[in-house]
């Protein structure tokens, strides 16, 4: 389904897949363009920052691919930085994917995130929007937007946002209807003092995707630390360990190094930190 022609979902529609949310964004229907199934799963929406360090990049990654392994839906607002890099781990674990627009599909932005769009609809996700395809951006918008992102949501987790940030908002939507979790950094970095206020008035701390899982009742917390890892037959995977023999290494350098693209590298160092093969400690490490 092209990106500019997406189809409406009346409201029932919405809650056949989601319920009763109960927002006040909620909107009288959405405009979807791609396959909103996915939404009957568990949806955990990803957040954050567009000014995204490769640390919040890497962790909204990670999150996604992970919780989309484990059955979620990834839902986040196809912004550049934090936004993308979810809608990325949830593509590169499978895992459908909704996108949520502050505009029109016809008028489509951030217009950059645009093929990240397509690949979404074309991997079985939706790109989705309250507003009619004919809408431009405007601001006010992405506030009602970051409403429905919360309203689609079981939870919420806020990866990188500055005191002042529109992820924050996304939070206040979702405080006391959901869980609302936060990815700690360190307290000097003004892109986490969002984070930090959120954990201290309650939110809980996300250290790892199992801490979501846990704040939805999915699962027992999954072991941070496995002490026998398993066997990881993946070519790319046992690479990558024979590269970190050497010791410690940094995402670029693995990359270089590997003769893989980024995403694949990813997807690897995502498959051998699940099976307990290697742990990241600024750098990552081989167990």
């Amino acid at each position: 389904m092209p990106i500019d022609r997406p189809l409406f979902l009346p409201r029932p529609a919405v809650e056949a897949l989601r319920g009763e949310r109960g927002f006040e964004a909620a909107a009288k229907g959405l405009w979807s363009a791609g396959d909103p199934a996915g939404l009957a799963r568990p949806c955990v929406a990803i957040v954050g920052t567009r000014a995204a360090t490769r640390y919040g990049k890497r962790m909204a990654w990670e999150l996604a691919a992970k919780l989309g392994r484990a059955g979620c839906c990834i839902v986040s607002g196809l912004a550049l930085g934090i936004d993308a890099a979810a809608h990325e781990g949830a593509l590169e674990a499978g895992a459908p994917t909704a996108g949520v627009l502050g505009s029109g599909h016809g008028h489509f932005f951030p217009a950059r995130n645009r093929p990240l769009a397509e690949r979404i609809v074309a991997a079985g996700g939706t790109v989705l929007s309250p507003f009619e395809p004919a809408q431009p951006a405007l601001p006010y918008q992405f506030l009602q937007r970051n409403g429905i992102v919360a309203a689609l949501a079981d939870a919420l987790v806020v990866v990188e946002a500055p005191a002042r940030s529109g992820a924050l908002n996304t939070a206040s939507w979702a405080a006391g209807r959901i869980p609302v979790l936060a990815v700690p950094g360190d307290v000097d970095r003004r892109n986490v003092a969002g984070c930090h206020a959120l954990i201290r008035d309650g939110a809980t701390l996300a250290r790892d995707a199992s801490d979501v899982l846990e704040a939805l009742g999915l699962t027992k917390p999954l072991p941070l630390a496995p002490t026998d890892p398993v066997a990881v037959e993946d070519p790319l995977a046992q690479t990558i360990l024979v590269e970190l023999d050497g010791g410690p290494a940094e995402i670029d350098d693995l990359v270089a190094r590997a003769g893989a693209g980024a995403p694949a590298v990813m997807a690897a160092l995502t498959l051998l930190e699940l099976n307990g093969a290697i742990h990241f400690d600024g750098a990552i490490v081989r167990r």
